[in-house]
């Protein structure tokens, strides 16, 4: 089976290595010179990604994997071509195709008749149908269904963990066509090992939703449920500063109720996935008032954090406040939706003099992102702490010397080892207004 996947970043990268390691020769496709090189080279581009390094060397090394920007020298052999470009989304929720309008162009002008083509990349429901297929009809001059099959099958997995996930959740496939529903079964049954899943109710694997429309909208369902759900937690959350309840110990309470699947609350929710893809279904239904107002309760977040620690410090003015975290989840080296910008932007508001530390960041690449690095051991008044990087929880007076506030926005913190200073977390009702 010869594959191309178009865009190899952080997870078509990793969608290309598993396919080669299933036995399927894969062409990787991009735009970018130093991606296509490093990747012919076995090296990749971007470090964080577990098993991929050495998962990648080996399929390179044994001819089964290599990349190339030219979409004419790939497209034209392969039996399936998997498209796994970004959508980027505007504030208001307007999706940018651009990128994948240009990849879907470049596909089909070399595209050939019996070609499985398959989009991966999150897309507002009715985008397969409404949107590719008659731009790949126009540029091959092939008939969809007739000539070719398209197919939706969304990326459900997390950076940092694709392999795992791939392993461990259903391939959703969402076709135009029986036919095409069967072609992609055949190709993930091929190129995809999956878990054994009791907890299930139909055996982990390929599963059909019937048409592209339900696959797409059934990942814009799983991520807008997750921001929903965390709202709900950051709500409960609040009130629970309001009152001096730990909401910790409430969650942990409802939880133990088999109908009851409350989320943690926390500084922010970032990345490419939870804060971008409510939007888009909103794009689609702009009625959804219940998506709208959660959406609105997380982006808020950082500033209520900045809130509590002006409530249990004081005022910020001219206090030295350091963010610990620029990303916008522990372990990941990725700043996408980051909490970290909120946060500084209104701690700044306040007067206050921010300094931003993260062990996966040089100070080069902290000031690129417009931040002011931070060096661990100098002193401060205060601190944020915006991601739950695994370091955290070891941390120690020695490391923030001067502190006397601490806003832990994710739980992380060993709250023991903090003599002398007052650690705060968000939901914990620890900074309740004096009555």
């Amino acid at each position: 089976m010869k594959v191309v996947v178009v865009g190899l970043g952080k997870i078509g990268l990793p969608l290309a290595v598993q396919y080669a390691r299933a036995g399927a020769d894969v062409v990787g496709l991009d735009v970018s010179e130093r991606v296509v090189s490093m990747v012919n080279a076995g090296s990749e581009p971007f470090p964080g990604e577990a098993e991929l390094a050495e998962a990648l060397r080996s399929v390179v090394s044994a001819g089964r994997l290599r990349a190339t920007l030219d979409a004419a020298e790939a497209v034209p052999d392969a039996d399936v071509v998997v498209v796994v470009v970004p959508l980027f989304v505007a504030p208001d929720g307007v999706p940018d195709f651009a990128l994948m309008d240009a990849a879907t162009l470049s596909v089909g002008r070399h595209l050939r008749a019996a070609t499985l083509v398959v989009y991966e990349t999150t897309l507002p429901v009715g985008t397969t149908r409404d949107r590719w297929v008659p731009r790949l009809e126009a540029a091959s001059g092939l008939v969809a269904e007739r000539d070719f099959h398209v197919v939706f099958s969304p990326e459900r997995v997390l950076t940092g963990r694709v392999f795992a996930d791939l392993r461990r959740y259903p391939k959703l496939i969402g076709a135009l066509s029986p036919t095409g529903a069967a072609a992609a079964r055949r190709f993930y049954e091929a190129v995809l090992q999956f878990d054994d899943r009791s907890d299930l109710a139909r055996p982990n694997g390929v599963w059909d939703l019937g048409s592209a429309e339900a696959a797409e909208m059934a990942k814009l369902a799983e991520t807008t449920y997750r921001d929903v759900n965390i709202a709900l937690a950051n709500e409960f959350a609040q009130f629970a500063d309001r009152r001096g309840i730990d909401v910790a110990s409430v969650i942990d309470a409802c939880n133990s109720q088999p109908y009851s699947h409350i989320h943690r609350p926390g500084i922010a929710v970032g990345g490419h996935c939870i804060p971008v893809y409510p939007r888009l279904y909103l794009w689609n239904d702009p009625q959804a008032t219940v998506v709208r107002t959660a959406r609105e309760r997380n982006a808020v977040m950082p500033a209520y954090a900045v809130e509590l620690l002006d409530r249990a410090h004081g005022d910020l003015a001219g206090q030295r406040v350091v963010v610990l975290g620029a990303a916008y989840r522990g372990g990941v080296k990725e700043t996408a939706f980051s909490g970290v910008f909120a946060t500084v932007a209104a701690l700044e508001a306040r007067a206050a003099v921010v300094t931003v530390s993260d062990p996966l960041f040089s100070d080069e690449e902290l000031q690129g992102l417009g931040l002011r690095p931070h060096t661990i051991g100098e002193s401060v008044d205060a601190a944020i702490v915006q991601a739950d990087h695994l370091e955290y929880a070891t941390m120690g007076p020695a490391e923030l010397p001067g502190v006397r506030t601490i806003i832990d926005g994710r739980r992380v913190l060993d709250v023991r080892s903090w003599t002398g200073a007052t650690v705060v977390a968000i939901g914990s009702g620890a900074a309740a207004p004096t009555p």
